[in-house]
């Protein structure tokens, strides 16, 4: 039986959530969609969906289909996560969905927080930091399917929904758990959905975590559930796991990198690979067509398996997927990516992979999705927000494989060298 059962709206977001449960001592195990049977065994199950961009109806649709499924496995918690860049348009889907679940589990209020300060976001005063930079101006008002161009949350997420929103500002934040979630109870009373709640350090965080305790529902990025193992130990119903909740079985095999996203940690980490490893960057603007890029990759990649990790990206800088997306269009731009890498991942595992790391939300969901994955255990973190995950033996994209260790990056996240030291080069 679950103790929390998460909705994450993107595959690398979920493995960014169960990353930060298991650090805390809680065993995690990520799904791949909506659950259709019997739920694996862990303290946290996260359902991984790839909602972020869909519409909002069907965003809705998954996500109560999901929290349904939770529920009825005994979750006494639900955690709806989304990206700490807060990544949605005006029109959802975080709104939406967030408005669904408070009306299916009768709770009538809800804190929003998306700050990771280890990862750069933070939340003063309303609006939402990337480093040093206000969320539209941190290079995010250039994504290519969720552009942010307001960085105040309240505006943001009043825009979304159907319900007020109501900012708990650091002064609060800073007076501690008492004082938090006495306001909380006070916003509820007064009929306020929401509550974007100002955080800058992760003792604001633990705070804030402490004080949802007693939550149906908890929406924000990962940061937010750091405070969400201790309630449980709190209440006598969390062992203290330590180290044993990362466990998964040793690495071997040959090992890539598949990269999709065209975030600036991406491409700065497709630049140092660049120098360091066998790397392959894919021309979709010159080739827009999915069966020649992966037939193009795969003869590239001959010869060159092995424990060194090689590196195939299909990711551009802003103009050039400007300029595939003028040609093609949005979405189906996005599906050419997608659906490129995801046939190469299936044809490497076919040769012989079976360490892989995937850069991008979108990228992540659509190889995933191609390689049959269901579930993924979820193992130790490489850098902030990224953990080795791995998914039992099978058949993976038409081939057996004897097990596959994987690592599902957030594109704005891991340090510049991410891409070898997952390796440990």
């Amino acid at each position: 039986m679950p103790l929390l059962g998460c909705i994450a709206d993107d595959f690398t977001g979920a493995t960014d959530l169960a990353n930060t449960l298991v650090k805390g001592g809680m065993t995690a195990v990520q799904v791949i969609g909506v659950p259709t049977g019997p739920l694996p065994e862990a303290d946290a199950i996260i359902v991984a969906l790839k909602s972020r961009t869909s519409p909002a109806r069907e965003a809705v649709a998954e996500s109560l289909a999901a929290c349904e499924a939770l529920l009825a496995a005994g979750a006494k918690q639900i955690f709806f996560k989304y990206c700490s860049t807060f990544d949605s348009t005006e029109a959802g889907n975080i709104g939406p969905v967030a408005d669904a679940l408070v009306q299916r589990l009768g709770c009538g209020f809800a804190i929003a927080n998306p700050a990771f300060p280890t990862n750069g976001r933070t939340v003063f005063q309303g609006h939402l930091f990337v480093g040093d930079k206000l969320l539209n101006e941190s290079g995010m008002e250039n994504h290519p399917l969720t552009p942010m161009k307001d960085a105040n949350l309240v505006r943001v997420l009043g825009r979304q929904t159907g319900g007020t929103v109501k900012l708990i500002p650091f002064a609060v934040v800073e007076q501690g758990v008492t004082i938090l979630r006495h306001t909380m109870t006070g916003l509820k009373e007064s009929g306020w959905r929401y509550a974007i709640v100002d955080a800058v350090t992760d003792a604001h965080l633990l705070a804030i975590g402490e004080a949802v305790a007693d939550h149906a529902l908890v929406t924000g990025g990962s940061g937010v559930a750091m405070g969400l193992p201790a309630n449980f130990r709190a209440k006598g119903l969390l062992p203290d796991r330590g180290e044993a909740a990362a466990a998964l079985p040793p690495m071997a095999g040959p090992a890539a990198v598949l990269a999709g996203s065209c975030s600036r940690a991406t491409m700065g980490q497709i630049g140092y690979a660049r120098d360091h490893a066998h790397t392959l960057e894919l021309d979709v603007l010159a080739t827009p067509d999915a069966a020649a890029l992966q037939a193009e990759a795969l003869a590239w990649a001959e010869g060159k398996l092995g424990d060194a990790p090689i590196v195939i990206a299909a990711s551009a800088p802003p103009e050039k997927v400007a300029a595939l997306q003028r040609k093609l269009g949005r979405e189906a731009a996005g599906a050419l990516v997608e659906d490129t890498l995801a046939g190469i991942a299936a044809a490497l595992v076919a040769r012989g992979v079976t360490r892989l790391v995937v850069a991008g939300g979108e990228t992540s969901g659509a190889v995933v999705s191609r390689l049959g994955v269901t579930a993924l255990r979820i193992g130790p973190e490489i850098d902030p927000g990224v953990p080795w995950t791995y998914a039992e033996s099978g058949s993976a994209g038409g081939a057996e494989h004897p097990g596959l260790h994987l690592a599902l990056k957030s594109g704005n996240f891991g340090a510049r060298d991410f891409f070898l030291k997952a390796f440990g080069v």
